[in-house]
């Protein structure tokens, strides 16, 4: 059975494909670090090994999508389960059918991608106010907050008024140029957010998985690191998204509520937490 070591980490026997395809596995020993954000296994317990041995195998926790029970993919494996990371399905075997479960859920709570409660957007809510009266901006903003599968999706109600001047305040919504070309164009400063809320999305490179919050305009998609950053990480206009559907390779990526926005330069695959093309 799994259990914590010392350092709070979830330690514990597993036999695994390490050649994938193979039917082979062999006997290692895991250690689920979570601060670290890793899952290396050992020929035996380190403490057993010579100082300094290092892991035969080793995966980033966000690189896993999902964690579960490989009974129908390999009925012959007795406590079997699989783990997706990237384009490869890793097979396990537990000791038992308790071991089993455990493991799945450990590993599946370990790999989670969460959102902000709904009490830390009101925080984050409420220091942007503050912080916007302790610097003398007149403008106003209303919000109205909806939870769509447990995220919450804030979407403006009015337009900002004008300060003194008469002019809107221009850096409210102001967009940084991406650092691809293609995606050079940026949000008209006055341009009225229409959605926004945190989804999920992969990575181009590393095929990582991480949480982003997405924004929406008449012109354009953007996504930020968090709702507090102001300059988007990048910026997608609309009129370059050929189509927004259903993901087809869902089953591959092991990943539901899953669709795509299909550009001429890139795929970009994004998860929500309740089926639905919340932005397009």
């Amino acid at each position: 059975m799994p259990y914590v070591d010392r350092q709070n980490r979830i330690c514990g026997f597993l036999d695994i494909e390490e050649n994938e395809n193979s039917g082979k596995f062999l006997r290692r020993y895991f250690i689920l670090d979570t601060r670290e954000d890793n899952l290396v296994w050992y020929m035996d317990n380190p403490q057993n090994l010579p100082s300094g041995s290092p892991p035969v195998g080793a995966i980033k926790l966000t690189y896993i999508s999902k964690v579960s029970d490989a009974t129908k993919l390999r009925p012959k494996a007795e406590f079997c389960f699989v783990m997706n990371a990237g384009m490869r399905k890793y097979f396990l075997q537990a000791n038992d059918q308790q071991d089993l479960v455990e493991w799945v859920n450990v590993l599946n709570k370990a790999t989670k991608i969460t959102v902000p409660k709904q009490t830390d957007s009101q925080s984050h809510t409420d220091n942007s106010t503050r912080h916007t009266e302790n610097v003398g901006l007149k403008k106003q903003m209303s919000y109205r907050t909806e939870i769509v599968g447990g995220v919450p999706i804030i979407t403006p109600t009015q337009k900002e008024e004008v300060n003194e001047c008469g002019e809107g305040d221009k850096n409210y919504l102001k967009r940084s140029q991406s650092h691809l070309p293609y995606f050079s164009a940026k949000h008209p400063p006055d341009n009225a957010v229409i959605k926004a809320g945190y989804c999920v999305k992969q990575g181009a490179v590393m095929k990582n998985w991480k949480r982003r919050y997405f924004q929406l305009d008449e012109n354009t998609i953007g996504y930020f690191k968090s709702e507090l950053d102001k300059e988007p990480l990048r910026i997608i206009p609309l009129k370059e998204v050929h189509k927004v559907q259903e993901c087809k390779q869902s089953d591959i990526m092991m990943r539901d509520n899953l669709f795509e926005i299909v550009t001429t330069s890139r795929t970009f695959y994004v998860q929500v937490s309740l089926w639905k093309t919340t932005f397009l």
